[in-house]
């Protein structure tokens, strides 16, 4: 991805143009009687008249979503269009067939800034329906992108137009709410540059790390979740699945490739269990160890780099050889700066980072956590030899730093007060029984847990699996306890509970969910809905 300068950062955007484009295709929620009863976690266990949606919520285009985007304010427009679609991809020394955005890997950079107000129009060119979602914007509810509750999947050969104000800055990132669409190249950037932006820097990366399978020897997402499943999905694949061979082992078919069961893969980190997929590659802006992206600076530039992980089911592990960083943020918000040699970078996390650049040729590497493959970069100052895949600097046996020692700069930490409400979330299932959940109840688009505008929320995390979970919060950022960071997405270790605030201020239907795709593809998601006053 290319390198800006901090002048060019600043003057890139998006061209301004008219537009008259209109939400359209957005699914009409029912209900209007404020009833219901409730389980022990807070979930509403009443039904509307057709036995599926209880009655009484926003609806994602009623008048509480239409009032609240009124309050954000009308800023310049910026247009821009999206294309998805099938496409040839050179991952560094390897084609494969897949789905992206704009026959690229990345998808070209979304950048506004804050204040202005966005109007994407997506054309879906794909063999299947897909939905664009905005992960970590506090976007109106129609526009978040979750098929049959907040709007109707975008079919093979249409269009949709995503139009919304964008009011907080930070790091963030696109990619399809649609089956195992993340699992292919179906995500980009989306920066919201700060107009009052505090960081002096001379420099900027952004690096997505992905862990890649779609298109190897013959490998598909959906595939590769029958064959984690024990055949128990299939998310309409047409062809063979998953057999089980001797030992219990699953094994694909020839006709899905070979096996990317993944057994055995450890870390400490990560509280034991650290993935089920084998991805052959692992990559850094979209290419892989053999061709890496190289950075080139000069010594002495402060470099701020954007990190997003847009794996599916790969922490990393990330260090510059040589080099220290300072976290400036997480998941887009301010942090206090807190040095650090190594990173740990769950799935749909962000961190920003500020570097000041050596003299030479140095490795970025991103270890895949518990697996033993990496991904690469390198920035290039001066001479010297390029590093290789094999390259694992001293830094990564640093001390690794991880979203709870951080602390929440002090303007964007919540205000004192004890929750209104508490919702437990607990993570349920078993690799064995693939029966991922959230309170022992599998996903359907029907469940709420019911807010009201207004409210300190309180969830309560809880992790009964033996896994570790990366759990994303939509429309809303939460608080970590003790002033810890605004985040959208926690990393929830094996047998750990953890509290998180967020205050419901904006309205409508959001999705709770595991950020591993195979985890909340076989149900480990729900719904948080505000209900009408």
């Amino acid at each position: 991805m290319r390198t800006h300068s901090r002048r060019a950062v600043l003057g890139a955007g998006i061209a301004v143009a008219g537009s008259g484009l209109l939400p359209a295709g957005v699914t009409r929620a029912s209900g209007c009687v404020r009833t219901g009863t409730h389980d022990k976690n807070g979930m509403d266990l009443t039904h509307g008249p057709g036995g599926d949606t209880p009655p009484g919520y926003v609806s994602p285009d009623g008048p509480e979503v239409a009032e609240a985007e009124r309050k954000r304010g009308a800023g310049p427009l910026r247009s821009i269009s999206l294309t998805a679609g099938e496409t040839e991809l050179d991952l560094g020394g390897h084609t494969v067939r897949t789905w992206a955005y704009g026959d690229r890997l990345p998808g070209r950079v979304i950048r506004v800034t804050a204040g202005d107000r966005l109007a994407l129009s997506l054309v879906n060119h794909l063999p299947q329906p897909t939905t664009l979602h905005w992960h970590g914007l506090a976007v109106r509810n129609d526009m978040d992108g979750v098929p049959d509750v907040t709007q109707r999947s975008l079919a093979p050969g249409s269009a949709f137009d995503y139009h919304f104000a964008i009011t907080e800055p930070g790091t963030h990132w696109v990619h399809p709410h649609s089956g195992t669409q993340l699992d292919r190249g179906l995500y980009a950037p989306l920066i919201v540059d700060d107009p009052r932006e505090a960081l002096a820097y001379d420099r900027e990366w952004i690096v997505m790390i992905d862990d890649w399978v779609d298109g190897v020897d013959g490998s598909t997402p959906d595939a590769v979740l029958y064959e984690v499943s024990g055949g128990r999905l299939r998310h309409g694949m047409s062809h063979g699945g998953a057999e089980t061979g001797g030992g219990g082992k699953r094994t694909a078919r020839p006709s899905d490739g070979p096996s990317r069961m993944l057994m055995g893969a450890r870390s400490r980190l990560l509280g034991g269990d650290a993935g089920d997929v084998d991805h052959p590659f692992h990559l850094v802006n979209g290419r892989s160890t053999k061709d890496p992206e190289v950075f080139r600076a000069r010594p002495g530039d402060r470099i701020r780099i954007r990190f997003i992980n847009a794996g599916s089911d790969t922490a990393y592990r990330v260090s510059l050889g040589g080099h220290r960083m300072t976290v400036t943020h997480t998941d887009g918000w301010p942090v206090e700066h807190t040095d650090t040699d190594v990173l740990l970078i769950g799935m749909a996390e962000r961190y920003d980072v500020l570097v000041t650049a050596g003299d030479g040729a140095f490795p970025l590497t991103a270890l895949a956590e518990g697996k033993g493959r990496s991904a690469l970069a390198v920035l290039r100052t001066g001479g010297g030899e390029a590093p290789d895949g094999s390259t694992r600097p001293r830094e990564l046996r640093g001390r690794v730093l991880t979203a709870q020692r951080l602390r929440a700069a002090e303007s964007v930490r919540l205000s004192p007060g004890d929750p209104d409400r508490t919702l437990v979330m607990t993570a349920t299932g078993s690799m064995g029984r693939w029966n991922w959940a959230i309170n022992q109840r599998p996903y359907t688009p029907s469940q709420r847990y019911p807010v009201e505008a207004g409210e300190r929320v309180r969830i309560r995390f809880r992790n009964h699996t033996k896994m570790w979970h990366p759990m994303h919060l939509h429309g809303h950022t939460f608080a970590l306890p003790d002033d810890g960071p605004r985040k959208d997405t926690l990393a929830l270790l094996p047998g750990r509970s953890v509290n998180v605030d967020f205050d419901a201020d904006n309205p409508g239907l959001w999705m709770v969910h595991c950020h591993n795709i195979y985890h909340s593809e076989s149900g480990m998601m729900t719904v948080v809905g505000y209900r009408k006053k």
